[in-house]
């Protein structure tokens, strides 16, 4: 690779075509070499959250530099969708963000003005640094660089956003669409109720009809294999499945209960 070239962002790259990727949400483990455990398990990527996480910025940004290292792509999930935040992540060399509580039109093409340098938005410009690999580079060729590397979900979790679903759907430079369930599912007043998970699915799939109507992929955030399947089945390309943490108590969970199993006498 010659110097002045940068790699593809893989995760948008597979988006455009179409193909499905499985990862999961880093929730625990701070330490980056977890990024090359996932990867050897076969994950296409993994999402790292700090809206209910401590994760500082420093690991972060020690995260998205292994990521890069290993093409194997790193989305991280803001405490707030603000520009404070999105300029923090994109400098610290972050190229995927997934941007919670978007409510509305004006705010998806706040998030988007943050995410793009002009003349598609107004992200702040700076110097070399994680982002640019500490090369400087013509600023124009920088900035197309960065603008078509980034790639943007928003997730919306609240009655009020899916009642603003189409123009939220309709702003460009928002690439992807997902729900969170759970938030959503509080708001909605279904949390924990029999109809939990009837109601998700029926946003789901509003989702999924307003992203074809305006050209973006479907990503889902799922608990189980047979949930990965079905959002699949709606058209999701974008799939989280479990967490560090839900994996790790299942896994343990399962072993010592079979350890402790009492032995079958002949």
């Amino acid at each position: 690779m010659a110097v002045s070239e940068r790699p593809e962002n893989a995760y948008r790259a597979r988006a455009e075509r179409g193909e499905v990727q499985i990862g999961t949400w880093i929730t625990m483990i701070r330490t980056p070499s977890v990024l090359t455990l996932l990867q050897a398990a076969g994950l296409d990527y993994a999402r790292l959250d700090l809206e209910h996480s401590a994760f500082s910025i420093e690991t972060v940004a020690d995260m998205a530099a292994l990521a890069r290292a290993l093409d194997f792509p790193l989305v991280v999930r803001p405490p707030d969708g603000n520009r404070e935040w999105i300029t923090r992540l994109l400098d610290a060399g972050v190229w995927n963000l997934h941007i919670p509580q978007v409510e509305s039109g004006e705010h998806a093409a706040a998030v988007v003005a943050a995410t793009r340098y002009a003349p598609l938005g107004s992200r702040g410009m700076y110097g070399s640094g994680p982002h640019t690999a500490f090369r400087v580079r013509p600023p124009a060729e920088h900035m197309a660089t960065a603008n078509a590397r980034v790639h943007v979900t928003a997730m919306l979790e609240s009655r009020g956003a899916f009642a603003r679903l189409d123009e939220i759907a309709a702003v460009p430079g928002i690439d992807a669409l997902t729900i969170g369930p759970t938030d959503l599912a509080q708001d909605l007043g279904v949390l924990g109720a029999p109809s939990q998970k009837e109601v998700l699915r029926e946003h789901r799939v509003r989702l999924g009809e307003a992203a074809r109507k305006h050209g973006k992929t479907v990503a889902m955030a799922v608990d189980t294999i047979e949930a990965v399947r079905e959002v699949i089945a709606l058209g999701a390309t974008i799939v989280n499945y479990s967490s560090d943490v839900g994996i790790l108590r299942a896994g343990y969970a399962s072993a010592v209960a079979e350890i402790r199993k009492p032995k079958e006498t002949a």
